[in-house]
C-alpha cells in the first residue's frame, strides 16, 4: 500500500505552523485557527527543519503546551530557526517557558502550580489583547502548568499576570513574540478564540482566505492530478468521512471511482437503504451493495468477547470488499476518509505510545496485500470541515449531520452474543429513541445518541400479567471532539414519553433506563 505523498494546499493560501510539544489540547489550537479562514498544521518539534519551515511558508509559528519542564536538561526545544526566521512566534504554556528560555530568560519550577480555572490582571496592553481585553480589566482563563517564568527575556515586558503567574501573558512587540502561560485555545478561556484571531490577523497579517469552496476546486484538481486515467475504489461505510470523500472524488473522476458498501446486517433502521439511494440515485455513482448480513452473523453467533467482535467484522469486512474489488478486475487507488486528527496522532510529538482503551470504531484495518496507491482527500480536514465541505456538495444533512457511529455497528452496542433477532430488538428501540429526540428538535445539540441492549433480564408487570424480559440503556452525550463527553440533561418527561413508547411499542423490552455517565471515566460507546 503505497501512501499519497506528504502535501500542502495550493501555495496561495497563508498558512501558520504549529510545533508540537505534546500537550492534550494541541489539536484545539489548529480547530480555533481554522475557524477564522486561516489553514495550519500541526507538526512534531523535532520533525521541523528549516528547509521544511522555509518550503511551507508560514506567516507565523505558534509553539504548544506540553507535559514536559524546561528545567530538564533533556526537554525539548524550539528548532532555533524559529527565532531566526524573523516570524510572529506565540507560545503557549510549556511553548512560553522554552520561548523565554531559548530567548535568555529564567524559568524555575516548585512554585505555586496552576491547574484549571484562574484569574488574571491585565495590567498592559498588546497587539493579540487589542479590542479584546483592557488594561485594568480581571479574566478568567484556563492553566495547567507547574513550572512559571521568574526573569524575564531581553525586550519583553508583561501584559497580564496571576497568582501563580506572574508572566502570565508577555510581549516583545518590537519582533512580534508573545506567550501566555495560560491556554487560549480551550473554551474556559472565555475570550482566547479572539486572542488567538488577534495574533493570527492582527500580528501575522492572515485575512482568513482558507474556505471550503476553495478546498473544494484545489481538491478536485488535486485528485485528477494524481488519479490520471486510474481506477479507484471506495470502501463506503454510509458515515460522514466516507461519504464526503466518495462525492468529492466523483466529482473529480466521474465513474473512474466505484465505490463498495459492504451491509454486515448491523446498520441502523433504513440506513443501508438510504445509503443506496443516496449514492446510487442520487449522486449517481457506481455502487456495489453487497448483502453480507448472513456471513457476517453467523460467523458472531456465540461470541460475546467485544474484542473479538470487532476482529471477526473487521476481518470479514476486508475479506468481502477484497472479493468485491477482485471482481471489478482490480483498481489502482483505494479512498478513505482519513482526517487530519489521524495524520496527527500518527506522528506524535512524542514519539511514544498512547494506552489503548478499545480498537478502534472503524470497520477493519488496510488490507496487506492490495498493491494500490491511497487516495485521501479530507486528510487536510478537521471533522467540523468534513461536515462544511458536504454541506458544500449538497450531500443530505441527513448524512452530513449525522451522529458517529461505529464501523462494528449494532454489535457493540449488544454486550453479549449478537444475533439477528437482538440486532433486529435494538434496531427498533434506537428508531423510535432517535425518532423522539428529531421530533422535539435535539438531534443537533446531541454529539451522539443510541440504544443499547441490555443481556439481563427483568420482571415487569403489563396488564394483568407478568413479563420477563429484556432491558435496555439510552444513551445521549454532548461533546465537541469525542475526547471527553457530559450527559445530555433530557427533562423526565423526555424520558418517561421515551421509555413508554419503547416498552410498549417493542415486544420483548419491559424495561428502559438512562446512562448518566460522562467520559472519563466511562466511554461513549458501551463496548
Amino acid at each position: 500500500m503505497t501512501p499519497p505523498a506528504d502535501s500542502a494546499p495550493a501555495q496561495r493560501h497563508e498558512r501558520i505552523l504549529i510545533l508540537d510539544f505534546g500537550s492534550q489540547v494541541t489539536q484545539l489550537i489548529a480547530r480555533r485557527l481554522r475557524e477564522t479562514g486561516v489553514y495550519c498544521e500541526i507538526w512534531p518539534f523535532n520533525a521541523a527543519p528549516e528547509a521544511r519551515i522555509r518550503a511551507f511558508a508560514p506567516k507565523g509559528i505558534i509553539l504548544s503546551g506540553g507535559p514536559a519542564s524546561v528545567t530538564e536538561g533533556e526537554s525539548p526545544r524550539a528548532p532555533e530557526y524559529v527565532f531566526a526566521s524573523g516570524l510572529p512566534v506565540l507560545g503557549i504554556c510549556y511553548g512560553q517557558q522554552t520561548l523565554a528560555h531559548q530567548l535568555g530568560g529564567t524559568v524555575e519550577g516548585g512554585h505555586a502550580r496552576e491547574f484549571g480555572r484562574a484569574f488574571i490582571d491585565v495590567t498592559g496592553d498588546c497587539a493579540i489583547t487589542q479590542g479584546v481585553w483592557a488594561k485594568g480589566a480581571r479574566e478568567q482563563v484556563w492553566m495547567s502548568h507547574g513550572d512559571r517564568i521568574t526573569q524575564l527575556p531581553p525586550g519583553f515586558r508583561v501584559v497580564a499576570s496571576s497568582e501563580g503567574a506572574p508572566f502570565a501573558l508577555i510581549a516583545d512587540d518590537a519582533r512580534h513574540y508573545y506567550g501566555t502561560m495560560f491556554h487560549p485555545e480551550v473554551v474556559h478561556t472565555p475570550h482566547g478564540a479572539q486572542l488567538l484571531k488577534n495574533f493570527t490577523h492582527l500580528v501575522c497579517g492572515c485575512t482568513g482566505d482558507w474556505t471550503m469552496g476553495a478546498f473544494r476546486a484545489e481538491m478536485v484538481q488535486k485528485i485528477r492530478a494524481q488519479v490520471g486515467g486510474g481506477r479507484v475504489v471506495c470502501g463506503l461505510s454510509g458515515g460522514v468521512d466516507s461519504s464526503v470523500a466518495a462525492v468529492l472524488i466523483h466529482e473529480a473522476i466521474g465513474d473512474q471511482l466505484t465505490c463498495i458498501y459492504v451491509d454486515h446486517g448491523l446498520m441502523r433502521s433504513g440506513e443501508s437503504e438510504q445509503v443506496v439511494a443516496t449514492f446510487r440515485d442520487r449522486f449517481n455513482i457506481r455502487l456495489i451493495h453487497r448483502d453480507a448480513s448472513d456471513l457476517f452473523l453467523g460467523q458472531l453467533s456465540g461470541v460475546t468477547d467485544p474484542e473479538q467482535k470487532r476482529k471477526i467484522i473487521g476481518r470479514l469486512f476486508i475479506e468481502v470488499f477484497e472479493e468485491e474489488q477482485n471482481k471489478l478486475g482490480g483498481a489502482d487507488f483505494l479512498a478513505q476518509g482519513t482526517l487530519y486528527p489521524d495524520v496527527i496522532e500518527s506522528v506524535s510529538a512524542t514519539g511514544g505510545p498512547s494506552v489503548t482503551i478499545k480498537s478502534h470504531h472503524n470497520v477493519g484495518g488496510l488490507p496487506e496485500g492490495m498493491r494500490m496507491t491511497l487516495v485521501e482527500p479530507l486528510r487536510e480536514l478537521f471533522k467540523d470541515e468534513v461536515r462544511a465541505l458536504g454541506r458544500e456538495l449538497a450531500i443530505p444533512e441527513a448524512i452530513v449531520g449525522r451522529h458517529p457511529f461505529p464501523g462494528p455497528g449494532l454489535a457493540i452496542r449488544i454486550p453479549g452474543e449478537v444475533t439477528r433477532d437482538t440486532a433486529d430488538l435494538l434496531r427498533r428501540v434506537d428508531s423510535i429513541y432517535l425518532e423522539e429526540i428529531r421530533t422535539a428538535g435535539l438531534y443537533d445539540a446531541i454529539w451522539q445518541a443510541f440504544a443499547v441492549l441490555l443481556p439481563v433480564r427483568t420482571v415487569g408487570v403489563m396488564g394483568d400479567g407478568r413479563t420477563y424480559d429484556q432491558a435496555c440503556a439510552l444513551r445521549a452525550v454532548t461533546s465537541t471532539d469525542g475526547m471527553t463527553a457530559d450527559v445530555y440533561p433530557f427533562s423526565m418527561e423526555f424520558l418517561s414519553r421515551v421509555a413508554n413508547r419503547i416498552v410498549n411499542e417493542v415486544r420483548g423490552i419491559n424495561r428502559v433506563t438512562y446512562d448518566i455517565t460522562s467520559k472519563p471515566p466511562g466511554t461513549i460507546e458501551w463496548e
